[in-house]
């Protein structure tokens, strides 16, 4: 291990000195990106600029965590569970782990640097862009299906990684991505997607985070949608300290869609954050953002949506809504939903809701002989019930289901 033990934002810098040069790349891009992360900071950790997209969601806990320059464990034994599957650990792609995927390469091998004129108003993207060392890159072709692909994201204590992966769907192709991220002890992990769909490519990405308690995951997606493409997106978070998802969706073309949905099960101390901005740049797109939370202990989520239509985009229908159950009076929950509306022929709604278990409905279950903790928990799941919904396949549907069951049952405990 290289003797880097500075913390925080300057021992992420002091990596991206010792290392800059052997990373893969063009090397000024990454120049770039290191002097707009050093102007920009951790947000709320240290002199990191404050913003309003990150308002509720400070890194101050990332001030303590170094950042040495450290070798994943080896570990050549075992295959994933899933397959066809790509596996990733401490940010480097895992050949010994992963299946052969058609169309896939490794970003080590070819980097390149989309995003580049978001990353002077992006920290996390700046930091991305910096460091990323690998990731993956696949290509679907015009009309395939290319079935189901796991993504899978191992952290590793005392380690931050930063993949880049790069996802193109030409016309009519149509993949489902489905994302995990664990890991064991204390860790960085700052994914970013770079998605774009071309006309009338459909891709549904789920995500199940299930992060070490005291692992630090910020990842961000963009995804550009052609004229009748569609982006499905739902992610499942039940684990890290901090987590962070940041998404943003253009619609680029006529009759295009974006379903974004999020289910956060929080508890002890956790912070998560759903934030999403969602642009119709389009006529006749459709938008959907939904949240779902349950807060559990000192918890605290976050949602933030915002839906942005341009004068161009007429027809719009657009809609985002914010549910939370909170099990406990210690647990926040954060909620701002946002549009903005250029257009004057549109249809566009938000709305937000916070309580808590419905007492009448607990006291009906316990009448008719059910347990107070399956009564709760019965109701707890008719509650998360709406946000799996939209999940089509049986298999993901019962991956799903049972982190919930994990999480209720460790809360219960």
């Amino acid at each position: 291990m290289n003797a880097i033990t500075d913390t925080g934002a300057t021992g992420l810098l002091a990596r991206y000195e010792a290392i800059g040069s052997a990373l893969p790349g063009d090397p000024a891009v990454r120049a770039a990106a290191a002097r707009a992360f050093r102007a920009l900071g951790l947000p709320g950790a240290g002199r990191g600029r404050r913003t309003e997209a990150w308002k509720y969601t400070s890194l101050a806990p990332l001030t303590d965590m170094p950042f040495g320059i450290e070798e994943p464990p080896a570990r050549t034994a075992g295959t994933s569970p899933h397959s066809p599957c790509l596996v990733l650990r401490a940010g480097l792609f895992s050949p010994q782990l992963s299946s052969p995927v058609s169309g896939f390469t490794r970003f080590a091998d070819a980097p390149g640097f989309g995003l580049q004129d978001l990353i002077a108003a992006d920290p996390m993207l700046a930091l991305n862009t910096m460091l990323a060392e690998d990731g993956v890159v696949l290509t679907v072709p015009a009309g395939e299906d290319h079935g189901l692909l796991y993504l899978t994201q191992i952290g590793v204590g005392g380690t931050s990684a930063h993949p880049r992966h790069v996802l193109r769907l030409e016309p009519g192709a149509r993949l489902t991505l489905v994302e995990q991220s664990q890991g064991d002890g204390r860790y960085l992990a700052n994914p970013v997607f770079d998605i774009q769909l071309a006309e009338g490519a459909s891709l549904t990405h789920i995500r199940m985070l299930q992060d070490d308690p005291e692992a630090v995951n910020l990842t961000a997606i963009f995804v550009d949608v052609a004229a009748r493409g569609q982006y499905d997106h739902l992610t499942l978070n039940a684990g890290g300290r901090i987590t962070r998802t940041d998404i943003h969706a253009s619609i680029d073309g006529p009759e295009a869609a974006v379903h974004l949905n999020g289910a956060q099960l929080l508890k002890a101390r956790q912070h998560s954050d759903f934030t999403s901005v969602v642009r119709h740049a389009a006529p006749k797109g459709t938008s959907r953002q939904t949240m779902r939370s349950v807060l559990a202990d000192h918890a605290h989520g976050v949602f933030q949506g915002r839906i942005e239509v341009a004068r161009a985009a007429q027809k719009t229908d657009g809609y985002q809504m914010s549910k939370t159950l909170l099990l406990s009076g210690d647990a926040e929950i954060d909620t701002k939903p946002e549009l903005e509306i250029f257009a004057d022929d549109v249809k566009c709604s938000h709305g937000a809701t916070v309580g808590e278990l419905d007492a009448e409905q607990l006291f009906y279950l316990r009448s008719r002989g059910i347990p107070d903790a399956e009564a709760r928990s019965l109701l707890v799941r008719a509650f998360l019930a709406e946000a799996l919904e939209p999940v089509a396949d049986d298999r993901i549907r019962a991956e799903l289901e049972a982190m919930v069951d994990r999480w209720w049952t460790e809360q219960a405990a």
